[in-house]
């Protein structure tokens, strides 16, 4: 196998950084707040039983043998062994060393894969050395950009729209590559900002049900609606929250109150907005602009 050395070292690498848990791990301190835990902190263990094949693992956790070949140098001609602890990502890749020479960024273009997406899939830590690349080694070009590819490719076209506040308002924050203007950190921005003053309704801009509204971390009080077709909506750094989980909500429903809770990254007050879609690589962030709509 090619990969092999390369495999053998990023495995000891991994496993002396004690990236490989059974449990999902707190995020990182150099991760920017309310991104998801790393791809490498999910890695979970695996121990071959009589009877089981790559083939069998592989299927039952929804992966290609391939990435478990690639994660796993003990495995000899796609051969498990009965004993033998087998690390599992929670995606198909490969775990990619990035050179002192070049930038996490740089192994993005290079594996085409969209520079967001391994920034939100690594923790969205700012110069990280090993790194989860949603792509598998030993598979065609094509069906590597169908595990890669960006949320726009994967979803299908937008059949919610809406507006979360009474009126149309100014974007503080855009969606997308931004620089904070508190500490000026280069960061992803998975929403945008929508300025209005503390104590503005909150809509829901379609109808779906309630998944979580309570505190959450950087997000502060968090209303998510999950709605038809795979998409979600999340209201942040609310004042008051309306709503309850599990309760089915119309369009233009009041969720809560617009507020100043958790982390926020614009100085005045405002709404953060996302939209996301249950896309490949979990619940991806899209660009909410299309889905704004008053």
């Amino acid at each position: 196998m090619t990969f092999s050395y390369r495999s053998m070292f990023l495995y000891g690498l991994v496993s002396t950084l004690g990236l490989i848990s059974t449990m999902p791990q707190p995020q990182s301190a150099n991760a920017v707040p309310s991104c998801p835990i790393p791809a490498l902190s999910r890695i979970q263990r695996h121990q071959v039983s009589r009877g089981e094949t790559l083939e069998g693992i592989a299927q039952g956790y929804k992966l290609m043998p391939a990435t478990i070949i690639a994660m796993n140098p003990s495995i000899n001609n796609g051969t498990v062994t009965v004993g033998t602890e087998l690390q599992i990502p929670p995606f198909n890749g490969v775990v990619v060393e990035v050179p002192r020479t070049q930038t996490w960024r740089q192994v993005a273009a290079k594996y085409k894969v969209r520079p967001d997406t391994l920034f939100e899939m690594n923790g969205c830590q700012q110069n990280p050395r090993v790194v989860f690349v949603p792509v598998v080694p030993g598979v065609t070009a094509a069906s590597n950009r169908i595990i890669a590819a960006s949320p726009a490719q994967t979803a299908p076209s937008a059949t919610i729209a809406g507006y979360p506040l009474p009126s149309g308002t100014t974007v503080a924050l855009p969606y997308g590559w931004q620089i904070n203007p508190i500490n000026k950190a280069v960061f992803f921005h998975s929403g945008v900002d929508l300025i209005a003053p503390v104590g503005t309704p909150v809509e829901a801009i379609a109808p779906g049900i309630v998944v979580f509204a309570k505190d959450q971390n950087s997000y502060g009080k968090l209303v998510i609606i999950n709605h038809i077709g795979g998409y979600q909506s999340r209201y942040a750094q609310l004042e008051t929250i309306n709503v309850t989980l599990g309760q089915n909500i119309k369009a233009g429903d009041i969720l809560g109150t617009v507020g100043t809770t958790g982390i926020p990254t614009s100085g005045e007050p405002h709404l953060h907005f996302e939209m996301r879609f249950n896309g490949l690589l979990g619940w991806e962030a899209k660009d909410p602009k299309p889905y704004l709509t008053k």
